[in-house]
């Protein structure tokens, strides 16, 4: 976007679906417009399959080779890869976008896909050409069902791929490949008790005729004798008070694994009717289970972008966390600590996320009450947060009732243990304002431990770190230092002055300047009428700025002489300075885009613009100060020398701007190291190696006798792709041969003879 800069998403899992390596070492899951595959013992990403243009809607094992990986994905591609290497092997251009993707043993050379066709929903049998070309089209497909869900668990292939079965509404549809026959299964809106009979996901017993279904009242059906209309089965089995979220068997076929909104992990003996065994706790709701080809493994994939690593005995083994899906009520904070992205994570807690390893370093649990997943149940949220200076102390706001008159809340303060390298509970205070806390921030000087809050109660409270009378250090005592008001107007924001001598508190339409020593009243700021939403002061030589806006413009006011420096009619949504630099960022909402402009307090002239950055409104920004300083030659984008800059959209995703070589060093960085030439590898490229370096011996001393003769070629483009490509993913050697033959003639055009060619 624009030159020099790329926007790339930093939110990189999903809940889509997963699958298993052969051996269990390797999990892959659907990431945005990535293939990710993680290491099962140390939870880490080992490579990054890219290559959609879209989103990544289903990964599946090649059945015929375990090395192999197919993905789909709403572009209109099938890629074949192999995820040892991370190797793009193959493309199939289907020119539909592709909702999910079943394989199977039986059907080689044939994907199964969902795709959108007049005006709904069908599973299609795609053919796979093959050729040798990289990226081929795949048009050849035929029907199988129609009228289908989009959802990727309410269709599963049946015994190895000689039945589909799929759920929609409170039908099961079952389609048969060999007898070319369709039966389908109805059920009743809701049974004798009230009970609601809808179909949520489906599973198919690997070896036996056995189908489960999952419904929207918690009950699990098992079907059999469905090869006919008149006799079939069902028994029913009850335990999730929710919808059954998924399904799905064991390798074996001895259990089946189930999930919901409990976030508990259901396994039933299939054959002890009545037994059953749980692990509970793990975290948000279950969208998708996955089994490991041995079936030592299971994993689980949450609505809170987590995935669990199970062992079959039902034992947490590993957690890969992604950025948590939810609302964000607080802003987006840098851990001055770890320079980690903190902001809300599961609920009651703050997710401390690494935005370099692309990580959740851990999670703190503020509310320290457990989560009842029950829809209607107000609970505790944290809406506020807020880091002192060097990290030291953490501010959090808790709220429940929000939506009532009887609101509770709790503003509590963490100190850091460095002993045990994390936050602890130092002081709550109960009732710490008569109304809604709306913004809190600390001071940034260096002397005193400071905390200001604002809220609906008309006032602004300050909050300070008590000494200790006898060493006078300071301790565990924090207490209300300062009471402030103006007017009995509603104070809505405020922030410290980088040197922390000033505060300033915006009460609707007027600004407060505060002296943070004596708590006087300097001054009062004022402009054409509108409440105010964002105050910002500037940093280093532009800290004598004040910046405010409204709806409808932007004002930078001069403290110094107290007077208005400069407006601008624009509607911010978000302001935001760079601690360590003098640049401002505004968000400004336009046409149902957002625009992002750069620029210092002590000019309006933007420093770099950048329109439609994206669809929608910005919700919340950062600036996360670099390790080492970017080297930029190009003036426009040195405002990302120190600081980079995080937003977050409408849609959950968090994105940042970079330089187009700062995004090569991370492309390059996930790609494999390829052999060099100078490194003998096979007796056959020793051989090769030697017949060169007689070649240039004898092109050196002049022994040649045929100087006008062409040397043959050095950097053969397909000895290159025969000794650099892995054997298992090399077309038939018989296709290569001729290829290859070629590949080392020697051209002769021009001589009297004429060329050399093979008849």
């Amino acid at each position: 976007i624009g030159i020099g800069v790329v926007i790339r998403i930093i939110v990189c899992r999903s809940s889509n679906p997963s699958d298993w390596s052969e051996l269990s070492e390797f999990l892959l899951c659907a990431s945005g417009d990535l293939v990710k595959v993680f290491s099962t013992s140390t939870e880490e990403c080992v490579h990054v399959l890219e290559g959609h243009t879209g989103q990544v809607t289903g990964v599946i094992l090649n059945p015929t080779n375990h090395l192999q990986v197919y993905s789909c994905s709403a572009d209109g591609t099938i890629r074949l890869w192999d995820f040892i290497d991370g190797i793009l092997i193959k493309i199939f251009v289907c020119g539909w976008p592709i909702f999910s993707i079943y394989v199977s043993e039986k059907h080689v050379g044939i994907a199964f896909i969902t795709i959108h066709m007049e005006k709904n929903f069908q599973l299609v049998a795609l053919h796979l050409p093959k050729v040798p070309e990289q990226e081929v089209e795949a048009r050849e497909m035929s029907a199988v069902l129609c009228n289908i869900s989009s959802n990727p668990g309410s269709t599963a292939m049946g015994r190895g791929g000689e039945y589909v079965a799929s759920v929609m509404g409170r039908q099961l549809t079952v389609y048969f490949f060999k007898k070319l026959k369709t039966y389908r299964f109805s059920l009743k809106a809701t049974d004798k008790k009230g009970a609601k009979n809808a179909f949520t996901c489906v599973a198919c017993h690997p070896k036996d005729d056995c189908i489960a279904t999952g419904h929207e009242d918690g009950k699990i059906r098992l079907w059999r004798n469905f090869n006919q209309k008149k006799e079939y089965t069902y028994s029913t089995q009850h335990w999730h008070h929710d919808a059954v979220g998924t399904l799905c068997f064991t390798t074996e076929g001895m259990h089946l694994l189930s999930g919901g909104v409990e976030s508990v992990l259901v396994q039933w003996h299939c054959e002890e009717v009545n037994k059953k065994d749980f692990l509970p706790r793990l975290g948000g709701a279950i969208s998708h289970i996955c089994v490991s080809p041995d079936g030592q493994m299971y994993s689980t994939s949450h609505l809170d972008n987590k995935i669990n690593i199970i062992h079959c005995s039902l034992k947490l083994s590993a957690v890969i966390q992604g950025l948590v899906k939810g609302n964000i009520w607080t802003d987006l904070m840098i851990d001055p600590r770890t320079r980690a992205l903190v902001m809300n994570g599961r609920p009651g807690h703050l997710q401390f996320y690494s935005l370099q390893q692309d990580k959740q370093l851990y999670s703190l649990d503020i509310v320290q009450q457990e989560y009842i997943n029950q829809e209607g149940l107000d609970q505790f949220e944290v809406m506020r947060a807020a880091f002192s200076v060097g990290g030291t102390w953490l501010a959090t706001v808790e709220e429940r009732g929000r939506c009532t008159s009887d609101l509770e809340s709790s503003l509590k303060l963490w100190v850091y243990n460095e002993k045990a390298q994390s936050f602890e509970l130092n002081t709550t205070i109960t009732a710490a304002h008569q109304d809604r806390i709306m913004h809190m921030c600390f001071s940034p000087s260096t002397e005193t431990t400071m905390l200001v809050t604002t809220a609906w109660d008309n006032q602004f409270k300050v909050w300070l770190l008590g000494l200790d009378s006898d060493t006078q250090k300071e301790h565990a005592s924090w207490s209300c230092d300062y009471v402030g008001s103006y007017h009995g107007l509603q104070p809505t924001n405020c922030c410290f002055s980088s040197d922390g001598s000033l505060l300033a508190v915006s009460f609707k339409e007027v600004v407060t300047i505060w002296s943070s020593d004596t708590w006087e009243l300097l001054t009062t700021l004022c402009q054409p009428p509108g409440p105010i939403r964002e105050l910002c002061f500037g940093r280093l030589s532009c800290s004598k700025y004040l910046l405010g806006t409204t709806a409808k413009n932007l004002f930078c006011w001069n403290l110094l002489t107290c007077s208005l420096e400069w407006s601008t009619p624009m509607d911010v949504c978000l302001l935001r300075s760079d601690p360590l630099s003098e640049n401002v960022v505004a968000f400004s909402l336009h046409s149902g885009n957002t625009d992002l402009f750069v620029f210092r307090p002590s000019e309006p002239r933007p420093l770099f613009t950048q329109k439609a950055v994206c669809g929608g409104k910005v919700q919340r920004c950062v600036f996360s100060p670099r390790e080492e300083p970017l080297d930029s030659c190009d003036e426009r984008f040195q405002w990302l020398n120190r600081s980079r800059l995080y937003f977050l959209t409408e849609l959950m995703e968090l994105l940042t701007f970079s330089t187009k070589a700062e995004d090569e060093r991370i492309l390059n960085s996930r790609k494999q190291l390829l052999v060099d030439d100078s490194v003998a590898v096979t007796p056959f490229y020793l051989l090769l190696g030697k017949h060169r370096q007689q070649q240039e011996e004898k092109q050196n001393s002049g022994v040649s006798q045929a100087a006008d003769r062409v040397q043959p070629p050095q950097a053969s483009v397909a000895i290159k792709e025969l000794l650099h490509t892995p054997a298992h993913v090399l077309p038939a050697a018989s296709f290569l041969c001729s290829m290859f033959v070629n590949s080392l003639l020697i051209s002769n055009t021009g001589s009297r003879y004429g060329s050399l060619r093979f008849c």
